[in-house]
């Protein structure tokens, strides 16, 4: 490891950009997205750079001054002649400044990353600049990992910090985080139900214990089969899961998206034979969430599509037990997407030698096949 990642505090510091085309405005949208003073050294200011002068979210100074690097912790350089970009790099060091040099990496004290935002959770991805299109693949499978409401329920377990300081001694807090942002306060806010997620932690810190777990039902649909053909939330679920409750129609390529220490109970055909009634599998199913349990049921398919719902969800009373169906991507549904490719594919001739399709072919093909 060549560079070591750092957060730094950036509130009351300051930024400067050099220069005032697309590649300075892009590094200055991302610095908005911080507490730091916006300095731009450049002549002229592209409409985006000039707009956040005109409002007085960024300084402009028209030409090198002596205090333009004064309390700079970082500065990025882009003004698109090489041996400018070394004469402002060499007076911002001198200042004490970390240097960014864009695109010249040679040139640079430090890389961008790629950053995932959840606010106030932050996810930095770099390569020490030698692949940055690998770090943007990499922030994208990322982004897909982590809800979009998780920032606002750590941000609210932040408030509440000195609360559970309050009324929890220090061996007993570490144990109350780890119920809030593994059982039902987290799955709650997940869920939309910021409200209630609040409520139970307010509630569970006044009662100074974790409050009892309450149980959850997901009736998750896989789709057509192949792992990354699951919808987020799909994944979520199973990550969050503690009983997967799974038959054969399901690949064991989508189970290893689950945790690993949650436990997996076949109860679909093996052998020509019923492992279980529906009705029976209903009980089991409810008998673990009533434990306190977050149970997820996994369906191929789309759950909530036209006669797989009456399948798949328990019936009778669930004793208040929240059931809740996370659509999946039909196989009909992939086919026709990827039909028009498919018919093209086979017009240019491709395939007849059994070559296998890719892409959304390949999807097609395998929806065909289920």
């Amino acid at each position: 490891m060549k560079t070591f990642p750092m957060f730094l505090r950036m509130n009351g510091r300051r930024v400067v950009i050099c220069g005032g085309g697309e590649d300075a405005a892009r590094k200055a949208r991302l610095m908005l997205k911080t507490e730091a003073e916006i300095v731009v050294l450049a002549q002229d200011l592209d409409p985006e750079l000039s707009a956040l002068v005109a409002v007085g979210r960024a300084v402009h100074h028209a030409a090198l001054q002596s205090d333009t690097f004064d309390r700079a912790v970082l500065v990025f350089i882009a003004s698109g002649d090489e041996e400018r970009d070394r004469e402002l790099a060499a007076v911002a060091r001198a200042a004490g400044a970390v240097v960014n040099v864009i695109d010249r990496p040679e040139m640079c004290d430090a890389y961008t990353p790629s950053i995932v935002d959840r606010d106030p959770v932050v996810v930095a991805i770099g390569t020490e600049g030698t692949a940055p299109v690998l770090g943007r693949a990499i922030k994208t499978e990322i982004e897909t990992m982590l809800a979009p409401r998780l920032g606002a329920f750590a941000a609210l377990a932040g408030r509440l910090r000195q609360a559970v300081a309050d009324n929890f001694a220090p061996r007993d807090r570490r144990g109350f985080w780890e119920w809030a942002f593994t059982a039902e306060p987290f799955s709650a806010h997940l869920a939309g139900r910021e409200r209630a997620a609040a409520q139970l932690l307010k509630s569970a810190i006044k009662e100074g214990g974790a409050g009892k777990a309450l149980g959850h039902i997901a009736l998750v649909g896989a789709g057509p089969g192949a792992r990354d053909l699951l919808t987020m939330r799909a994944v979520r679920r199973l990550q969050e899961a503690d009983t997967i409750f799974y038959d054969r129609t399901i690949d064991p390529e989508v189970l290893e998206l689950a945790r690993r220490d949650a436990e997996r109970r076949f109860i679909g055909l093996e052998q020509g034979k019923i492992a279980g009634s529906q009705d029976r599998i209903d009980r089991l199913i409810l008998a673990e969430a009533k434990r306190g349990r977050r149970v997820v049921r996994l369906l191929s398919g789309d759950p909530a599509g036209a006669g797989s719902l009456p399948q798949g969800r328990p019936t009778g009373s669930t004793d208040g037990i929240e059931v809740e169906v996370v659509p999946g991507i039909s196989a009909a549904s992939v086919t026709a997407i990827a039909a028009p490719c498919l018919t093209e594919a086979r017009r240019a001739g491709q395939g007849r030698d059994g070559t296998q399709y890719t892409g959304t072919v390949a999807m097609a093909q395998t929806a065909k096949t289920r």
